[in-house]
């Protein structure tokens, strides 16, 4: 028989002490912070769930690539090495290397952005839209209806809105429109994934308007895999033959390495557009590097090479997405409202069901990060009006579609125990709720200002 137990796919051979905090020291640390949790050092957190990003433990295999890392700095093999790696997944002509994944976007939207400009997406990330804003285009969320409500739970809510595309496309003119992109898995939707058929139907929009079609790629294979245990006719698929389909109907990608090619730093831009290319990589020498390189070691390649090999590994993936729907069910059946069902990186908590008594102008998700660091040294992230929020003409805040406080799960970094103690820690919290207050923004800067706004608690 096939045992009922999920095992972790590995074995530790190196391990990292966590110092412990009391919550005395962790009232003086967060109010250092602005109560910020990212301005906390990260010596003073205990389980940390700021971010997946950049955070994976890397596999031996991926040490020995780092001692085998080809430093020259034109036509390092290393490099070679990486490209073939990304093109076995991608299938894509022309990969240009970057230190993480908004360097990509960078490149990409100050060559096709630009003011007059929309770019449709799923829903975009927070520095995709920040890039796409900045070029002075704007960045429209075209989420399908039941990914805007975390109680409801479907196969893929992180699809496309079909339907709403097309008539944007027409709304604004394809001619506005240099290209749409689909974000898998839909991160600031729960981490909730698209569905193969959702991706063709894009693409067959797209390619009735000539809009090239793009993936932010960052967590492809977990996409892939959902798409593997949830969509007919997958089931018999590997998660690379999945992905290689995904990527077959997108015109180029940005990918983010530092998720789901299990590295600590590193990105890419694939394209099939040669002029595009062309523009991209004469931007990349100037702002990255040379395009064997384009910001990174070649060390650093050699891991990203090797971390896309392990990524697609069926047991890894089912053993990641299995330890995030753990953490999921075990809150569901605490009464905790989130996101549902669980994503493939994170759960998300439903501030608004949480915390019904303190406003969105109050930011109740920054309440929350707050308070799960107070009680257990925990760091997670406000993924709502504080990150998302704008002002209108007058300044009045425009709140966030949904308010939300995403726990990030690193790969290959916690164990069960890290996550039986963080339930623990999210119940009190949880069961205490009608003793948080409000938080309101005392500093913020113009762009991304989630990374160092300061707050101060409503009394």
């Amino acid at each position: 028989m096939k045992p009922k137990t999920i095992i972790e796919p590995f074995k530790i051979k190196s391990v990292e002490p966590i110092r412990f905090t009391t919550r005395d020291e962790r009232e003086v640390l967060l109010k250092d912070a602005g109560y910020n949790p990212f301005l906390i050092h990260a010596d003073d957190v205990l389980i940390d769930l700021l971010t997946d990003s950049g955070t994976s433990a890397m596999s031996a295999k991926q040490w020995a690539g780092i001692m085998e890392g080809d430093e020259a700095y034109a036509g390092s093999k290393s490099f070679f090495r990486f490209e073939a790696a990304v093109k076995n997944i991608t299938h894509m002509k022309y990969i240009i290397p970057t230190h993480q994944g908004r360097a990509a976007e960078k490149i990409l939207f100050s060559i096709v952005g630009g003011p007059g400009k929309y770019f449709p997406n799923n829903t975009h990330f927070d520095t995709t839209r920040a890039n796409i804003e900045f070029s002075g285009a704007e960045a429209v969320d075209l989420l399908n209806e039941v990914g805007k409500h975390p109680e409801i739970r479907a196969d893929f809510k992180g699809n496309m809105d079909i339907e709403k595309l097309e008539a944007f496309i027409k709304e604004k003119g394809a001619e506005n429109i240099p290209l749409c992109m689909i974000t898998v898995t839909n991160n600031s939707g729960g981490g909730q994934p698209v569905s193969m058929q959702n991706i063709r139907e894009t693409k067959e929009v797209c390619k009735k308007y000539n809009i090239p079609l793009f993936l932010d790629a960052c967590r492809f294979a977990e996409n892939a895999y959902f798409i593997k245990k949830r969509e007919k006719g997958y089931a018999d698929k590997t998660p690379l033959e999945i992905a290689q389909e995904m990527f077959s109907y997108a015109d180029g990608a940005t990918m983010s390495a530092k998720k789901d090619a299990l590295v600590n730093i590193g990105g890419f831009l694939a394209l099939n557009d040669e002029e595009l290319a062309t523009k991209c990589r004469n931007l990349l020498i100037v702002t990255e590097g040379f395009p064997t390189y384009g910001g990174l070691a070649g060390r650093d390649l050699e891991a990203v090479a090797q971390g896309l090999l392990e990524v697609v590994d069926e047991n890894y993936l089912e053993y990641r997405i299995r330890s995030v729907e753990y953490l999921g069910e075990k809150l569901i059946s605490l009464g905790v409202p989130i996101i549902e069902p669980p994503g493939g990186h994170a759960i998300y908590i439903d501030a608004k069901r949480f915390l019904p008594n303190i406003p969105a102008d109050q930011y109740p998700g920054q309440s929350i990060v707050c308070e799960l660091y107070l009680e257990g040294g925990v760091r997670a992230s406000e993924i709502g009006s504080v990150m998302f929020g704008k002002y209108d003409k007058n300044g009045k805040l425009i709140t966030a579609m949904m308010e939300l406080v995403r726990l990030a799960i690193p790969r290959r970094v916690y164990t069960q125990s890290h996550v039986d103690y963080l339930i623990e820690i999210i119940e009190e919290v949880y069961n205490n709720r009608n003793k948080l207050k409000g938080y309101e923004i005392i500093y913020e800067a113009p762009i991304l200002r989630h990374f160092t706004a300061l707050f101060k608690p409503l009394r």
